[in-house]
């Protein structure tokens, strides 16, 4: 009885099919791995984004009803905040810095927070229920608009359009 062996040729063509197969599982996992990067980043920017527009309601929500000045660019109020028990009101303001980064500005301090952002445009509903690019258009007009529209084009090239309501 003689032993058989595979010869050299069949191992050759065991060994380049599964070259090919671990060649396609490569690129099946590096894709697999591309993919969760990116989801990784996308999540990222809503969570900061969804962060930043509930930021911006919270202040807007705590606005005090004193005189405020909107431009198309930035928004600056007075923001009503607990210290220590007692209500005190700090300015604030919102706008674009150089850097295209939304930019939050309390006293002298800043912080962004959102980057990178391309556009930030605001309007603010008047009494007559128009959008109006300034606020307030004139000495008649109440100390807070009915609204603000919030209008933010990210780096990525996503605009996102929302309004914010405020108390009167």
């Amino acid at each position: 009885m003689r032993l058989r062996g595979f010869t050299l040729i069949e191992l050759m063509i065991a060994l380049v099919i599964l070259s090919l197969l671990a060649l396609m599982s490569f690129r099946g996992l590096d894709a697999v791995l591309a993919a969760r990067d990116q989801v990784t980043q996308e999540s990222e920017k809503w969570k900061a984004v969804a962060a930043f527009y509930s930021r911006f309601q919270r202040d807007l929500q705590l606005s005090a009803p004193s005189p405020v000045s909107g431009t198309r660019q930035r928004f600056e109020f007075n923001r009503l905040a607990m210290a220590e028990g007692s209500d005190v009101p700090r300015r604030t303001a919102y706008g674009l810095n150089g850097n295209r980064e939304i930019e939050l500005t309390q006293e002298s301090a800043r912080y962004p927070v959102l980057s990178p952002v391309a556009q930030f445009e605001l309007d603010y509903l008047d009494p007559a229920l128009a959008w109006v690019e300034a606020w307030p258009r004139t000495e008649r007009d109440p100390a807070l608009p009915h609204a603000v529209r919030l209008r933010l084009v990210l780096g990525s090239g996503e605009e996102l359009v929302r309004v914010f309501s405020l108390k009167q």
